[in-house]
């Protein structure tokens, strides 16, 4: 107890100094954590209404921020990590904000988006009671190597989930981790309804493992069906011949991806609720939600909207440009090869830039800001000046586009620094938290 307290001190002053400093979200918690190594069991005792998981390679952040809105829509109180640091030490942190000096957080639920290693470093720690598993697509290479070896850190987090699994019934690669959860632990199944299925290839990795046993799961009734309207409108069906459907209803965010986080939210929502899941409420909640930070942000820039993409690998740059490529505008591309980005930028050879080349690029920037260049070369997108400095960059970006939308592709490290440098600039809410 002593200990614990001494570790919600600590890190409630490294917290403070962080933020006076503007410094990154997870040191913190690794105070925190060095202090007391058992903090997060200790923290989670008390949360008795569940103990959900969201991990997957693309859309954690939005699906986790969708999920969170639905539960407290219908009145749970929820502790969740908004500010995207999805390390166990990024999860502390979020919590010192809310704990009182015992170290127990007073909440529900608690629902954490947990990159797919460090998943299972929370897992040693505190066993999920629902693990949300949405994707697996080759992303940090030098970290997760193979995708095969991505599949298996989430399949050992579905084996130690204790009540229910939420898959993704499209992706052969989770969908193959039900055979690996314990008995006795449900397992509910999200996707898109057949209209749409051939749009799944530009959203995830193709399997090519043609000799196996596998046989695909088929939907029942209490699984989520993702069914658009239009680009923009859908509903979520449930129940036989979707008699218990959520929606129709439109999102602020954009594109199929977005869609698709919404299904798996929604079906996560209602495993989790039961009987007391309203299929009105969670519409409502969905409508409500805003663009996680960097996840298609837009920030008003001098009277022009500026929108904030984030890419980190072939399948979520691929979506991003498909889903924003309808409404070409000045462009920038600002790329890093930190820890936290993948150190391996090769995977931008898998990605198509042809939609870009009508309009060209005006920028690219970020610490490989010549590679991507070169690499937009290769697919004849005229770039018009390379800036490696992210604040030069953006600002010669903002000047040489006053009168007219702008977009950003960046990666993670290059999301954050240019989102804290606007957030200076334009008083906008500190990341994870809503604009008021």
């Amino acid at each position: 107890m002593l200990r614990t307290t001494a570790a919600v001190v600590a890190g409630k002053a490294a917290r403070a100094a962080s933020r006076l400093r503007g410094g990154g979200s997870a040191l913190p918690g690794l105070v925190a954590e060095r202090v007391d190594p058992g903090f997060l069991t200790q923290a989670l005792r008390d949360v008795r209404g569940g103990i959900v998981v969201v991990s997957g390679t693309n859309g954690k952040t939005t699906t986790t921020k969708m999920l969170v809105a639905v539960l407290r829509a219908h009145g749970r109180t929820v502790f969740t990590n908004p500010t995207g640091s999805n390390f166990t030490r990024g999860v502390i942190s979020s919590m010192l904000g809310e704990l009182p000096l015992s170290g127990r957080l007073a909440a529900d639920m608690a629902v954490l988006e947990l990159d797919e290693a460090h998943a299972l470093r929370f897992a040693d720690a505190v066993k999920p009671t629902h693990a949300l598993l949405l994707n697996v697509a080759r992303d940090q290479l030098d970290r997760f190597a193979e995708i095969d070896h991505t599949a298996q850190l989430l399949a050992s987090l579905a084996e130690q989930t204790t009540t229910g699994v939420v898959l993704n019934i499209d992706d052969s690669f989770i969908a193959r981790i039900r055979d690996r959860v314990a008995p006795g632990v449900t397992v509910t199944w999200f996707g898109v309804d057949g209209s749409i299925a051939d749009r799944l290839p530009e959203l995830q990795e193709q399997d090519v493992r043609f000799e196996d046993d596998f046989t695909p799961p088929v939907a029942g009734p209490d699984d989520g069906l993702l069914k658009p309207a239009d680009d923009r409108t859908f509903s979520i069906l449930f129940g036989e011949n979707g008699s218990a459907s959520v929606g129709p209803l439109e999102l602020q965010q954009r594109g199929l991806a977005a869609m698709i986080n919404a299904t798996a939210a929604t079906t996560a929502a209602r495993a989790l609720l039961g009987d007391a899941f309203d299929p009105a409420v969670a519409a409502d909640a969905l409508r409500a939600v805003t663009p996680p930070f960097g996840r298609g942000e837009v920030v008003m820039v001098d009277g022009q909207p500026l929108e904030l993409v984030l890419v980190k690998n072939p399948a979520g740059f691929t979506v991003a440009l498909g889903t924003y490529g309808s409404t070409p505008v000045a462009t920038m591309v600002a790329i890093n090869d930190n820890y936290a980005d993948g150190r391996d930028v090769s995977w931008l050879y898998d990605v198509s830039f042809e939609s870009l080349r009508e309009r060209g690029v005006a920028l690219t920037s970020g610490v490989r800001a010549y590679d991507m260049a070169l690499r937009l070369q290769y697919d004849d997108v005229p770039v018009d000046a390379v800036e490696a400095d992210l604040d030069r960059a953006l600002d010669a970006f903002l000047a040489g586009h006053p009168d007219e939308p702008k977009r950003i592709f960046c990666t993670y490290t290059a999301m954050m620094a240019l989102r804290r440098t606007l957030a200076a600039r334009y008083d906008l809410p500190d990341i994870g938290e809503e604009a008021s």
